[in-house]
C-alpha cells in the first residue's frame, strides 16, 4: 500500500498543499513549526479519524477557516487497485467520501487506509490511559477481521443504551435486554482482542529484543475488563448492577479492557525511562504493521515524525533497515535528514516545508 497523492486545505499553517510522494522513503524537512508534522497528521486523520495530537477541533483547522479538507489517493498492490478518499471536517461536523461514494460512518474511511504512526507522543501507548491501548487493538482488528467493525458497533450501541437507562434510574426489567446484548457482543469481541494480542506476541517480542534488549524477555497480557476467569460477562453485569445503578454507568465489560507488558529485566512499566517507553511503543507499532502485512499481504503506510529526535542513530538504523527490507512506504519528518540515512544507500524523495509552502527538492 502506498499513497500516491495527498492534498489538504485549511490544515494548520497550510492554506493549500499538495504532496506527490514516492513509493519508498519520503523525507520531509523544515524548521520547527514550519508544518511538516501537519502532513503526517493529515494522513493519520484519514486512518484514525483524529490527529495524533488530539481532536480536530484542538487546532488542526487553520485559523480563520471554517473547516479542513483532506484528499488522499493510494495504491493497493495486492489487489492492484487505486483508491481515493476525501474528508471535510470542521471540528464539530464532517462529511466524507470513499471511492466516489458518500460514507455515513467515519470508521469506513479509517478501515480503508492503513497508516501506522510513530511520533513524540507514542510512548503514551505504554504509559498512558487504557483507552489508548484499546484503540490500538481495535484499529488493528478493523483492518484484519472483516466482522469486527459491526461487532464493535453492536457492543458500543448496547453500552450507550444501558448507560442511558442507568442514568435514568431504570428498573431491572428494562436492563435485562441490554445486559444480554452486551454479553452476546462483548464475549466474541473479547475473544478477538485476546487472539489478536496473542498473534502480536512473537513479533513484538522479536522487535523488543532487537530495539530494547535491556528490558529482557517481554510478554503481552490482556485484561478483559471483568473477572473473566471466574464468570461470564452476563454474570458480571448482573453482579455489578446495583453498583452501576448508583454510579450511573456500566463498570465492567470490554470497554474497560486493557493490556499490559511484562518485562523480564525490570519490575514494570513505571520503571521504564522515557526512552525505553518510546522503544517499547515503537516495537508494538512495528509488530502491528508486520502482522497487518502478514494478513493483508502488504504493509501499511508508516509515518515517523521527528525520527532523529526520538531515536539515536543506532536505533534509527535498525528501524530503517527493517522498513527498507519490507518495501513499505515511509514518511519521515525532521529539521534535517536523520543521521542514519547518511550512511545508507537508499533513494529518497525529498520535500521541504517553508512559510506554509511545500516544495520537492
Amino acid at each position: 500500500m502506498h499513497v500516491t497523492r495527498l492534498d489538504a486545505r485549511g490544515l494548520r499553517r497550510f492554506a493549500e498543499v499538495s504532496l506527490l510522494p514516492a513509493p519508498g522513503i519520503n523525507l520531509i524537512t523544515g524548521e520547527n513549526g514550519a508544518g511538516k508534522t501537519s502532513l503526517l497528521e493529515a494522513l493519520h486523520l484519514m486512518a484514525y479519524g483524529r490527529s495524533f495530537r488530539g481532536r480536530v477541533r484542538d487546532g488542526l483547522v487553520r485559523s480563520g477557516d471554517p473547516a479542513l479538507e483532506v484528499f488522499v489517493e493510494w495504491q493497493e498492490a495486492k489487489r492492484d487497485q487505486r483508491r481515493k478518499a476525501g474528508l471535510r471536517h470542521s471540528g464539530q461536523e464532517w462529511t466524507g467520501r470513499l471511492d466516489g461514494s458518500a460514507v455515513s460512518q467515519l470508521g469506513e474511511l479509517c478501515a480503508a487506509l492503513a497508516v501506522v504512526s510513530f511520533e513524540p507522543g507514542s510512548h503514551s501507548l505504554i504509559t498512558g490511559a487504557a483507552e489508548i491501548r484499546r484503540r490500538y487493538l481495535d484499529w488493528g482488528l478493523f483492518h484484519v477481521e472483516q466482522d469486527f467493525t459491526p461487532l464493535w458497533r453492536r457492543y458500543t450501541r448496547a453500552l450507550k443504551q444501558r448507560n442511558a437507562l442507568l442514568k435514568a434510574r431504570a428498573r431491572d426489567g428494562q436492563l435485562d435486554a441490554w445486559d444480554r446484548e452486551l454479553a452476546d457482543s462483548g464475549e466474541p469481541l473479547t475473544r478477538r482482542r485476546q487472539q489478536y494480542l496473542d498473534e502480536l506476541q512473537p513479533r513484538f517480542a522479536a522487535l523488543a529484543a532487537d530495539l530494547a534488549p535491556a528490558l529482557g524477555e517481554v510478554r503481552l497480557d490482556y485484561a478483559p475488563g471483568w473477572r473473566r476467569d471466574d464468570f461470564p460477562l452476563a454474570d458480571a453485569l448482573l453482579l455489578a448492577r446495583d453498583r452501576d445503578q448508583l454510579a450511573g454507568y456500566t463498570s465492567v465489560g470490554p470497554h474497560r479492557a486493557d493490556w499490559k507488558i511484562g518485562f523480564g529485566a525490570i519490575p514494570g512499566r513505571d520503571a521504564l525511562s522515557r526512552g525505553q517507553a518510546k522503544l517499547t511503543a515503537l516495537s508494538a507499532l512495528l509488530a502491528q504493521a508486520e502482522h497487518h502485512a502478514a494478513i493483508r499481504g502488504e504493509w501499511p503506510v508508516v509515518a515517523l515524525d521527528d525520527l532523529a529526535s526520538e531515536l539515536d542513530r543506532n536505533h534509527q538504523l535498525r528501524v530503517l533497515e527493517r522498513l527498507l527490507a519490507s518495501r513499505a512506504q515511509v514518511f519521515i519528518t525532521g529539521t534535517e535528514a536523520p543521521p542514519a540515512l547518511a550512511g545508507m544507500q537508499v533513494e529518497l524523495a525529498r520535500f521541504h516545508v517553508e512559510h506554509g509552502m511545500l516544495s520537492q527538492q
